[in-house]
């Protein structure tokens, strides 16, 4: 199964323009959206077997991305 990467951008692409305006203009949305980038990236690579962890390290990390996202969604939106 190929893994793929959710950067906000292609699960949000209504927001692309807000996203690039706030990675430009709050330090703490860009903070978080690196964060959850580079989680991603992280997920992905122990999902193919690039890296090895554990299943516990794994769901831990899915789970910080779902906040994240979450968290990066409202700025989104408010």
């Amino acid at each position: 199964m190929i893994q793929e990467h959710h950067p906000l951008a292609k699960d949000f692409p209504e927001c692309r323009d807000k996203i690039h305006a706030l990675k430009t203009s709050s330090a703490h949305f860009a903070r978080l959206e690196r964060e959850y980038e580079d989680l991603d990236k992280a997920i992905v690579r122990l999902e193919t077997g690039i890296e090895h962890g554990s299943s516990a390290e794994l769901e831990q990390k899915k789970l910080l991305r779902v906040t994240l996202k979450d968290e990066l969604y409202a700025m989104l939106k408010a």
